[in-house]
């Protein structure tokens, strides 16, 4: 079988809004596995800065008991995709805060699978994304709670914002569980900038530029707040805002 027969395709749910173009460019693509032994904790930081298409894929497996803190920043010049698949243990706890930045005609991606394969284990997902242009920004993350998996605590929050009508948000929080006595929410929101907001910051002298950098500041912020490498990885996230805007 040729390498281009083992494409997905837009009917794969997963890839429904993927640069298929690119993404061939980088097939097959490599997998990252990360196994945290029982009761310990462990973290990773992903940046995706890349002048040309990127990609990578991420499993993680947590063993009873153990944590894992996963931040992403997804902010190339080009395509940009990262897929993370996570299974939990009884009583693992899991984070993830990610933000994404796109122009121009960009696609940029974070494709998220999460099961609660058993009692009592937490997950939450931050995932930020700021769009400008003509750019296409996507977060597909599902959910699963398996039979027995009691006592999960499973929460999505995904926020995008457009700097120009023309740019493109797309978001799927889903939520599959075969399990009672569990506690799953998500709150997704696609928007523009609140005029208020920058009304009220331009009111106090700071000119409108400024006003909304600072603005976008505090809202990619929200990705990366206690992760290990805070400051490394808003130092990254600004540079790459400041080229979007």
């Amino acid at each position: 079988m040729t390498t281009a027969a083992l494409l997905p395709t837009r009917a794969d749910e997963a890839f429904r809004y993927a640069d298929l173009a690119a993404l061939a460019t980088l097939w097959p693509l490599p997998t990252q596995t990360v196994r945290v032994a029982a009761g310990q904790s462990e973290s990773l930081s992903v940046v995706l800065a890349e002048q040309g298409p990127a990609a990578r894929d991420l499993v993680i497996e947590l063993e009873p008991g153990a944590s894992f803190d996963l931040r992403l920043l997804n902010a190339g010049r080009a395509y940009g995709r990262i897929a993370v698949k996570v299974r939990l243990a009884r009583g693992a706890r899991f984070h993830l805060g990610a933000a994404q930045l796109a122009g121009g005609e960009q696609t940029a991606e974070i494709v998220t699978e999460v099961v609660h394969a058993e009692p009592d284990a937490v997950s939450s997902q931050v995932v930020r994304s700021v769009l400008a242009g003509h750019a296409t920004g996507t977060y597909l993350g599902r959910v699963v709670v398996d039979r027995g998996a009691v006592g999960t605590d499973g929460e999505q929050s995904i926020r995008a914002m457009l700097l120009d009508r023309t740019a493109t948000a797309n978001a799927r929080p889903e939520l599959e569980i075969y399990a009672d006595d569990v506690k799953c929410a998500h709150g997704c929101a696609v928007g523009e900038l609140d005029a208020m907001g920058l009304f009220y910051l331009e009111s106090r002298g700071l000119p409108p530029a400024e006003a909304k950098k600072l603005m976008l500041q505090a809202f990619i912020a929200q990705a990366f707040v206690d992760a290990p490498e805070e400051d490394v990885l808003t130092q990254a996230a600004l540079q790459a805002l400041g080229d979007l805007l």
